[in-house]
């Protein structure tokens, strides 16, 4: 039993084995299947679930050596970073509550130990848990790429804690800890019963993270995703054709046949028709699709403006789209012009969150018109995410279409009052797109944020995120 918080003494370091410790699961065949198909592709991800009933005969040593090799081998160092963008969601998914009170209430130094390679583990146990030392297994590396063989160094932990620290482990990984002083163990019985952690004891905010898998890759949920990608294909097809060549209530009627559904509420509150020009629909940015959701919804053709998205997502979208420079005199020009035009839909945030928030809204729309009406856009998928930080984005409407099921709902606000506009009610750009990401936020059970394109891109990809 781990003892009481005011019976640990701080001087002291915490070392705990985060597989026996903090997850729930006993499987770590799902983060190498997100390696191996996030940085590897879904054929190094296929040899691997082919080799699973291997891994299952060979024992838990040489299984995790054939897991490594095979995710690895031939990966570039200096680009890998699944460990930071893709595994911490994972990760924090599959944390005990129980587990994970029992590290986090020590307040002195953390040790994390890991079965796992570094790469895999380190960002996610200093990041988010605020470890101060992590220990994992290091892989080779030459010219520059991982060989999938590991470093041939000691096994042991000395050097890297005292005897006189507390060890925290499960009952089968308690050898490596048999230098503390102390060593308590967890019960994999009582693992069993642990729950998931809930996302408001979060030590970080999850806002951001990147990858095509939108489950948790276990063997049999991989071969389902296998088994499903020719359909998905198939499927793919059908949708897109239906959006370009039918009108919009048959088309409509086809998506949700197809597995494609939605909601809306508060289309009374939308007028047919601005009073001058066009209507500004305002709304966050869930995925690329989020525009073609509103012109389905209204029932009519509208222009959504975008930042930086492939020519492949331009080709196939079944609604005009309108590329920003990103100069704020050219781009203001721009909206003007097409407001004059028709409707138009914009999101300010300038890319796409997975996570129940909303990051900064670009001021630019506010100025453009006083016929603001703000749209508020969830999202859910089944099986892959359809955006991308750091991997192919002209695979984006690809992945997206290729789910089992889609649901959107969008709701209309209605029009933004004119007392709240610049035009009108002499509010600055600012004071409108603070008051308009309020707005929804306040609809969807989000939480607002400063955060920005960059800085989700400089997380996620190490670049400013722009497609030339």
């Amino acid at each position: 039993m781990f003892p009481a918080e005011q019976d640990l003494n701080p001087n002291r370091s915490l070392v705990f084995h985060m597989e026996g410790v903090l997850l729930r699961s006993c499987s770590v065949f799902p983060y190498f299947m997100l390696v191996a198909f996030e940085a590897g592709g879904p054929l190094r991800a296929f040899v691997l679930l082919l080799l699973y009933p291997l891994l299952c005969l060979v024992g838990r040593k040489i299984g995790m050596k054939i897991m490594i090799f095979v995710s690895f081998v031939g990966l570039k160092e200096e680009t890998f970073r699944i460990g930071s963008a893709v595994l911490p969601k994972f990760f924090l998914e599959d944390i005990g509550n129980e587990g994970f009170d029992m590290v986090m209430k020590y307040c002195g130094r953390k040790i994390g130990v890991s079965e796992m390679p570094r790469v895999m583990v380190e960002r996610f146990l200093r990041d988010y848990l605020r470890v101060e030392g992590v220990v994992g297994k290091e892989l080779k590396v030459i010219s520059g790429h991982f060989t999938g063989l590991m470093e041939e160094k000691r096994t042991d932990l000395g050097g890297v804690f005292s005897s006189s620290d507390i060890g925290l482990c499960c009952f089968k990984n308690q050898k490596p800890f048999s230098q503390c002083e102390v060593v308590y163990l967890v019960n994999e019985g009582e693992k069993g019963n642990w729950k998931a952690l809930p996302r408001e004891k979060y030590p970080r905010e999850l806002i951001f993270h990147d990858g095509r898998l939108a489950f948790r890759p276990t063997p049999i949920a991989t071969l389902f995703m296998f088994m499903w990608i020719p359909m998905g294909l198939i499927l793919m097809v059908i949708r897109i054709l239906a959006a370009f060549l039918l009108p919009y209530k048959l088309s409509v009627l086809l998506q949700y046949f197809t597995g494609i559904t939605g909601t809306s509420s508060g289309l009374n509150l939308v007028d047919k028709k601005g009073k001058q020009g066009g209507t500004l629909f305002v709304c966050n940015h869930r995925t690329l699709i989020d525009p073609i959701y509103v012109s389905f919804f209204l029932m009519r053709s509208v222009t959504a403006v975008t930042y930086s998205i492939s020519w492949i997502t331009e080709l196939v979208s079944p609604v005009k789209t309108v590329r920003l420079t990103r100069n704020r005199e050219k781009d203001s020009e721009l909206v003007e012009q097409e407001l004059r035009r028709g409707d138009l839909v914009i999101c300010p945030e300038g890319t796409t969150c997975r996570e129940p928030y909303l990051l900064r809204f670009s001021p630019l729309f506010a100025e453009m018109t006083k016929e603001i009406v703000p749209a508020a856009v969830d999202f859910q998928v089944s099986m892959f995410y359809g955006t991308t930080a750091a991997g192919l984005k002209v695979l984006d409407p690809v992945f997206l279409l290729m789910n089992p099921s889609i649901h959107c709902s969008v709701t209309f606000l209605g029009r933004l009052p004119e007392s709240e506009t610049c035009q009108v009610g002499g509010r600055s750009k600012f004071e409108v797109a603070n008051h308009v990401q309020g707005e929804i936020a306040k609809a969807l059970g989000f939480k607002c944020t400063t955060l920005t394109r960059k800085d989700k891109y400089k997380l996620l990809a190490g670049n400013e995120g722009l497609i030339k």
